[in-house]
């Protein structure tokens, strides 16, 4: 079986890159906007790589946007952790969705990963004659 491993690699580099660049600290950008664009690039990337074995990957990179955008807002804010959390817990408990007026940051770990399938000589092959 062929499995295509998605390494910690320049791809995964040059993303981290791309939003550490968008939610930098001192960053006096609309919120609504950087999330629209993060949303954008973490859609085309976990597309991209869904084929692939990149269920963790997708996991810690989720993580690591989550991270920035919190920290970003608090420092735009100026808010403590206890105001992050009023911000982002729900009545219940349970953490809610990071969202700017309407717009949702995307959640790239609940991207459902189909591994690529090996289908060996089911495969028609042009050059075997008829």
């Amino acid at each position: 079986m062929v499995r295509l491993h998605v390494h910690r690699g320049p791809a995964h580099r040059s993303l981290k890159d791309r939003i550490r660049a968008l939610t930098r600290r001192k960053s006096q950008q609309n919120p609504r906007d950087v999330l629209a664009r993060l949303n954008l690039i973490m859609h085309g990337w976990a597309n991209y790589f869904r084929h692939a074995v990149c269920k963790h990957t997708l996991s810690n990179l989720a993580n690591f946007v989550w991270w920035r955008v919190v920290k970003w807002m608090q420092t735009l804010h100026r808010w403590r952790w206890k105001d992050v959390r009023r911000w982002l817990k729900a009545p219940n408990g349970s953490w809610k969705p990071i969202s700017v007026d309407g717009v949702e940051l995307f959640d790239m770990a609940a991207v459902p990963v189909t591994r690529y399938r090996y289908r060996g000589s089911k495969i028609p092959n042009p050059w075997v004659p008829a």
